[in-house]
């Protein structure tokens, strides 16, 4: 059974910084893509980042340069450095898993599993 835990999220100041992981189990992830979504209190799902099984990382606009996602094939593990938080970052961010590239991820194509989320909010 595949299983994506997020963890790492909580209440931070704005200009503050987080560090979100994703443990995944149950399989084997080579090929896979791995990628953080996130949804806002009335709003859509949106695509935040992504990263492939060789470490090619795409980004949201709303994201560059502000987060890092990183991942440890050993370990089966994404993580999301979130620096310079606003209080529009304030979501439940989910980790997922694709048969795609990175940028693929972006639109959705080959998502295939989805952990239940954790909570961010950012203070202003």
């Amino acid at each position: 059974q595949v299983q994506l835990v997020e963890s790492g999220g909580g209440l931070v100041q704005a200009g503050g910084s987080l560090r979100l992981s994703c443990a995944a189990s149950g399989r084997t992830f080579t090929s896979y893509s791995l990628g953080w979504f996130r949804q806002a209190p009335g709003k859509e799902r949106e695509f935040v980042a992504a990263i492939s099984w060789s470490h090619n990382a795409y980004y949201a606009d709303s994201v560059k340069g502000r987060f890092t996602i990183s991942r440890d094939n050993s370990k089966n593990t994404v993580y999301l450095l979130m620096n310079s938080l606003k209080a529009e970052d304030t979501a439940v961010y989910y980790c997922g898993t694709a048969v795609a590239t990175a940028q693929g991820m972006a639109q959705y194509y080959g998502m295939d599993y989805w952990g239940k989320g954790t909570l961010v909010t950012v203070s202003s």
